[in-house]
């Protein structure tokens, strides 16, 4: 009769198992426990059994550690990389000044049917003023310099001011533009860490979950033995 390395007790026969007919896992478990177990040690069936549990428990936790770190990490990055939509127009307009309000609101009219329309009016009530109401002595007789004049001044000013607020939005497209990218770079770190996941699962779940049945199978075959020396 073999003599148990672990408990240092006689080993029922057929219920002795030699170090090297143990599963690698096993034996890591056995030898981190018992420094000098080697090979050519014996344990016995019961013994292999309470290490095959702690086995397959280590390997379990290890693989919802292993889940819980990934869910972890997606969660760090979002939180690292908070950059959530924003109002870029609210958050802009809240800090203009009055300048660039104003310059925003003559763009505004500026480009826009109902500053041409009234523009359009305003010519012609000039001209009709001058040529047909106003015969005997016009302010502005033709060829209407002083409504040339104004013209003029009305370019000349409208043009800058314009121009500041094209510079404006395209700070906001800017600004815009940048918001977007980081969206884009959140999404894509998602993405990324979605797919480390999901290869996890594909590879490292699977492969435990074959190491499990491969020493489910271990159980069984150790099973069948007993039987077969109870009926010998």
């Amino acid at each position: 009769m073999q003599t148990s390395y672990i408990s240092k007790n006689k080993i029922c026969k057929g219920e002795e198992i030699k170090g090297q007919d143990i599963r690698a896992g096993v034996y890591s478990l056995i030898e981190k426990d018992y420094p000098g177990f080697s090979k050519d040690d014996f344990v016995s069936l019961n013994e292999l059994n309470r290490y095959r549990r702690l086995y397959l428990t280590s390997l379990i936790a290890e693989e919802k550690g292993e889940l819980a770190i990934i869910d972890l990490d997606v969660m760090d990055a979002i939180k690292n990389n908070s950059i959530l939509s924003e109002n870029i127009k609210d958050e802009m307009d809240g800090e203009l000044t009055f300048g660039e309000k104003f310059a925003d609101r003559v763009a505004l009219f500026g480009g826009s049917w109902h500053f041409i329309i009234s523009f359009f009016v305003f010519i012609i009530l000039w001209m009709v003023t001058n040529l047909w109401i106003l015969t005997v002595k016009p302010f502005d007789p033709f060829p209407f310099i002083l409504l040339n004049l104004i013209l003029s001044c009305i370019a000349a000013i409208q043009a800058p001011i314009i121009m500041m607020s094209q510079n404006r939005q395209e700070q906001k497209d800017r600004i815009r533009g940048e918001h977007d990218y980081k969206i884009n770079l959140k999404a894509e770190l998602e993405i990324k860490l979605l797919s480390e996941k999901i290869d996890h699962l594909l590879v490292n779940q699977n492969k435990k979950l074959l190491e499990i049945q491969e020493v489910q199978t271990d159980y069984l075959e150790d099973l069948m033995k007993v039987i077969q020396n109870k009926k010998i």
